[in-house]
């Protein structure tokens, strides 16, 4: 395959390169690739964004390490790349960030503001291509196929070009990874950040993901990671080297799907209509509860957040999931199935209680959250039931809550089992 001539991600010209950098302009951020002109999906994400945004509407903040997230019990949201030389991270626990990183701007998720500024940042994705699939708030695949006509350059011209505008008009930087499937891409636009911009091609692939951690692979979390050591597959090396047969009788279903990937087979295409899978709250307390009433407060509030969140999407949920954090870190997640779909919270609460009961035993915990999965419409939900004759009675009184609010604010109406330990 012929190699195109290097492309500047900085002065957008092509020409030939002079010992890595561009001969128009000196930038060594060259686009040079053998398939460069051959791939078309990509996964974008912005660089640290919640941080990105403050820094830019805040200019005194540009050179000082900047963390965004809750308060001394909370976590980190995002921070800043300075502020990732100190070891900060996120998830980390606000107490451990501030000791690494005393020094650090602290401020507040303001998620409004965030949202609005992806939502910027989405539409002009969507002038790329209709096939945009979000994965968050700042991050997303595009698969540009077919759009060289439209925009009169290869897919990784254009993206170069996009990333440009993005950080012209937008005021914040993304990553760029280009490959031929999904998988690719999103692993490559981690390899070169901030502002990187990286290619991996299907000559590649396999030796591109072969010296790499299990772990890098999709899906495959701490749990999953342990599980595969045992098995003594701790590379994508290891993986690799298995016949697909042996993957398929070791580990079912998932066996395939880790040796397919392994080396670089992801036939997912990009969805633009990606479905909700679930929908969730939770709260860091400010100081560790082991209280049965204060928790049970506490899920109540937050049952009626997920309620709420439900009907404004439409949406029923017929799993549920209780989320505890302990005193010191350690995760309890507790899951309820089969349930008759619902968006309303007094069918949450009850069974959400009756899994944090079995909790309550003393143990001081520093979070608790609740989320309905096994989503399906709304119009499914909460339909009469013989076996409930309540039912209707309850949903009329729920929505006719939820107007009130609407009109005179969340805290115009609560119930009494919310009330424990909160500020009056």
């Amino acid at each position: 395959m012929a190699t195109s001539a290097p492309y500047c991600r900085d002065c957008q010209r092509s020409g030939a390169g002079r010992a890595g950098r561009c001969v128009h302009c000196g930038s060594p951020r060259l686009l040079v690739h053998p398939e460069r002109d051959a791939l078309a999906i990509a996964h974008i994400d912005c660089d640290a964004f919640y941080a990105a945004i403050e820094k830019r509407d805040d200019p005194s903040l540009a050179d000082r390490p900047v963390i965004v997230g809750g308060g001394r019990r909370g976590v980190v949201a995002t921070c800043c790349y300075l502020a990732r030389t100190y070891g900060v991270r996120s998830a980390m626990p606000m107490f451990k960030a501030r000791a690494l990183c005393p020094d650090a701007v602290v401020l507040k998720p303001d998620m409004a503001k965030y949202a609005a500024v992806g939502r910027q940042i989405r539409t002009l994705m969507l002038e790329l291509t209709p096939l945009v699939e979000p994965l968050s708030i700042d991050e997303a695949f595009l698969d540009l196929s077919g759009a060289d006509l439209l925009h009169g350059a290869p897919p990784a011209i254009t993206l170069a070009r996009f990333a440009q505008r993005i950080e012209r008009e937008v005021g914040v930087t993304v990553s760029v990874g280009l490959s031929y499937c999904k998988f690719l891409a999103k692993l490559a636009s981690d390899m070169d950040k901030p502002r990187g911009f990286s290619i991996i091609g299907r000559a590649e692939a396999m030796a591109v993901l072969a010296p790499m951690p299990v772990g890098r692979i999709w899906g495959v979390g701490r749990v999953a990671q342990d599980r595969l050591a045992r098995a003594g597959l701790l590379s994508i090396a290891d993986i690799q080297r298995r016949d697909e047969t042996d993957m398929m009788r070791a580990l079912g279903p998932e066996g395939q799907r880790l040796w397919r990937l392994s080396r670089g087979i992801d036939p997912r295409r990009v969805s633009p209509e990606r479905e909700t899978k679930s929908i969730s709250s939770e709260t860091t307390f400010d100081e560790d509860i082991a209280d049965r009433e204060r928790l049970t407060a506490a899920l109540w509030r937050l049952c009626e957040k997920v309620a709420a969140r439900l009907k404004k999407a439409d949406l029923g949920g017929r799993s549920l999931t209780l989320k505890l954090k302990t005193a010191d870190f350690k995760t309890r997640t507790r899951s309820r199935s089969g349930l008759p779909p619902t968006q309303l919270a007094a069918r949450i609460f009850p069974v959400a209680r009756a899994m944090l009961d079995a909790e309550a035993d003393g143990t001081r915990y520093r979070l608790i959250g609740v989320g309905v999965g096994d989503l399906c419409p709304g119009a499914g939900a909460d339909a009469p039931n013989l076996a409930d004759p309540d039912l209707p009675r309850a949903r009329a009184a729920e929505l006719a809550m939820d107007a009130l609010r609407a009109k005179f604010g969340d805290r115009a109406l609560i119930k009494g089992v919310g009330l424990a330990g909160r500020k009056r």
